[in-house]
């Protein structure tokens, strides 16, 4: 069996700069957040400021709206997931549970200190950010069929 070395058209180093940069699902994960937050944050203003919706309802409808939007664009930008719907959907709505109450318990923690709520609010903002590229990749859009050998392969060749 011989080596051949990839043709310099496919090397990275000969890729454009913004395809390189995305071809890391960290930069897409990054990018699908921030289009996720302009979604909500444009949804709730649209709802309430332009359409005159109580604050409770339009906030409701634009959160709902967005973690749909997030779910999907998480799981074909960012991720390219085939893991079944399903599954992927309760993983995802468990894991939108417990940073819900991860962002109460850190903001009531860092409320009392010199940077009150919105410092709290931040750091809730980057320790489930962080967390939730890990938990994306690794469990809610983590396809089943990668993670277990084929009959023909062992154990040890495993990914």
């Amino acid at each position: 069996m011989t080596d051949t070395a990839p043709s310099s058209e496919s090397s990275p180093a000969h890729q454009p700069l913004f395809k390189r940069v995305f071809a890391h699902s960290g930069v897409r994960y990054l990018v699908a957040g921030g289009l996720s937050f302009l979604v909500d944050f444009g949804l709730l203003a649209l709802l309430h400021d332009v359409l005159l919706w109580p604050v409770w309802l339009a906030s409701g409808v634009s959160f709902l709206l967005s973690f749909a939007f997030t779910y999907t664009i998480q799981r074909v930008f960012s991720f390219g997931s085939s893991a079944p719907h399903g599954r992927a959907v309760l993983r995802y709505t468990l894991l939108v549970a417990f940073n819900t109450l991860a962002t109460i318990v850190i903001v009531s923690l860092i409320n009392s200190s010199v940077v009150g709520w919105a410092g709290g609010k931040v750091v809730a903002t980057i320790v489930t950010t962080t967390w939730n590229y890990f938990a994306y990749r690794y469990w809610v859009f983590a396809d089943p069929q990668k993670n277990e050998p084929s009959p023909a392969t062992g154990p040890a060749e495993r990914n």
